[in-house]
């Protein structure tokens, strides 16, 4: 099992920044990718950034410019900085990993609980 925890979220008001943080730890082969889903109130969850271990970077074109993803892949951490906060970014953020177990298992996908972040106007 693998097990992800992330922190950073909070209330800030609009134009303020926040940065969240998450790690995966327990039963990791291999981690293959690393990121960021958000979901806002009443709206379905969508990618907000990811990283891949070949440092292949991607980012939702509603935060490209203000969010910057990145990780340390020895820790399995990343880190996401958001910066010009905007109201319509509020909602739960989710900190998901794609790792191996095993060097003969498929890769899957695991979740963080999720972290609110609550951006005023």
């Amino acid at each position: 099992q693998v097990y992800l925890v992330e922190s950073g979220g909070g209330l800030v008001q609009a134009g303020g920044s926040l940065r969240l943080s998450c790690t995966a730890s327990g039963a990791i082969f291999r981690t293959n990718a690393m990121g960021w889903y958000r979901q806002g109130p009443g709206k379905e969850r969508e990618l907000v950034a990811q990283i891949t271990s070949s440092y292949i970077l991607d980012y939702a074109a509603s935060v490209k410019g203000r969010f910057t993803i990145s990780s340390d892949v020895a820790k399995n951490t990343v880190h996401l900085q958001m910066d010009s906060l905007k109201p319509e970014d509020t909602g739960v953020y989710y900190c998901y990993a794609d790792v191996q177990t095993s060097p003969m298992s498929y890769a899957n996908q695991f979740w963080g609980p999720g972290t609110q972040v609550t951006v005023s106007s």
